[in-house]
């Protein structure tokens, strides 16, 4: 059975950091991309990252560049996405998703399987 499972959201301060993970069960993590996506109460679903199944390609939204980061650890079945210098707009369910095809790419129609998803909140 295939499993994502985000934690690591929480509550933190504008200008902190926090750092997500996905782990992955059920299926060959380094078989397939991974995204993160989030949503925002009463926006779309946006992507935010994402890392090719050979991690050595990722995508970033422009929202995000430069302040996360994407990571993955095939051997702890686990991707990780750091967030530093956390803004307001930044809140939203943060959630990883794993992609057949191996892009990484920036798309959730591309993506097989989802996680539940975990609460990132910025505010002071």
């Amino acid at each position: 059975q295939v499993q994502l499972v985000e934690s690591g959201g929480g509550l933190v301060q504008p200008g902190g950091s926090l750092r997500l993970s996905c782990a992955c069960s059920g299926f060959t993590l380094a078989h397939y991309a991974i995204g993160w996506f989030r949503q925002a109460p009463g926006k779309e679903r946006e992507g935010v990252s994402g890392i090719n199944s050979g991690g050595d390609k990722t995508n970033y939204a422009d929202s995000v560049k430069g302040r996360f980061t994407i990571s993955r650890d095939n051997a702890k079945n686990t991707v990780y996405l750091q967030m530093n210098s956390l803004k307001p707009e930044d809140t939203a369910i943060y959630y990883c998703a794993a992609e057949v095809l191996g892009k990484g790419t920036l798309s959730q129609h591309d993506y097989d399987y989802w996680g539940q998803g975990t609460q990132v909140t910025v505010s002071l």
